[in-house]
């Protein structure tokens, strides 16, 4: 008990701060998928996996590798959810059909975050490169639908601007530029090796060399946008779903 409580009084009060909104919008975001129509469920049960995964990275048990790995995989999956979500959306702003039902959508993101569980469960363990390698697989993923996702925003907000919840997908688009900036700038660290995790993995190891020091303004930018675009991030969505659930009353 007393580790327990020592390890949460180490938690960073960015990641705090961040979580709580992250919460706050999982929480509207959950009640969109039981409360509304179908074209939400994926945008919101995508969102309510981001929350947990924020919850995750605040937790004591956050240095078990199989349960870290695990955490990659909800991340990994939230995104692919949401950018199916805003293109079903899309769709439905441009025929006025809606496909499926919202129970497929809760099976299938299950039968997803099942199937990874049990890829950890029968493999080894992984080491912390094997961790990093896994984080890096995630944040190019989400780069990449972020990219994705403004592009489709775009595109539902010029087929419904005269709709009052026209506003509310700017505010999307707001949200996923910053967290463009957040995935990407800890990926930019990554793919350089400048990245803490590799720094520690070579700490241990005699025959790697970083050149960390010779990019230290680039490397202490990057940190700094990931930081502060990953809160600001976090804040943004907070609002975001407030905003929309103002408007759908």
């Amino acid at each position: 008990m007393e580790q327990f409580i020592e390890l949460l009084s180490q938690v960073n009060t960015f990641e705090l701060i961040r979580t709580i909104f992250w919460g706050l919008a999982g929480a509207i975001s959950f009640y969109f998928s039981i409360g509304n129509a179908r074209v939400w469920t994926s945008i919101s049960i995508g969102f309510f996996l981001i929350f947990l995964g924020q919850a995750y990275a605040i937790n004591p048990w956050v240095h078990y590798y199989k349960l870290s790995a695990f955490h990659n995989i909800v991340g990994t999956v939230a995104i692919v959810v949401i950018t199916h979500g805003f293109l079903e959306y899309y769709v439905f702003c441009r025929t006025f059909e809606i496909s499926g039902k919202k129970v497929t959508v809760y099976l299938f993101s299950l039968l997803i975050l099942v199937a990874g569980g049990f890829f950890l469960f029968v493999n080894p363990t992984p080491s912390p490169n094997t961790i990093r390698n896994f984080k890096i697989v995630e944040n190019a993923i989400w780069v990449f639908l972020s990219i994705m996702n403004l592009e489709l925003i775009r595109k539902i907000y010029v087929a419904i601007k005269d709709s009052p919840i026209s506003k509310g997908f700017i505010a999307f688009g707001i949200v996923f530029f910053l967290i463009f900036l957040w995935r990407g700038s800890e990926l930019y660290l990554q793919i350089f090796q400048w990245d803490k995790d590799w720094q520690d993995i070579i700490a241990v190891m005699t025959d790697e060399v970083s050149d960390i020091d010779k990019f230290a303004d680039r490397v202490q930018i990057s940190t700094l946008v990931n930081k502060y675009a990953g809160f600001l991030s976090s804040l943004s969505v907070g609002g975001t779903f407030i905003y929309i659930y103002r408007l759908l009353r």
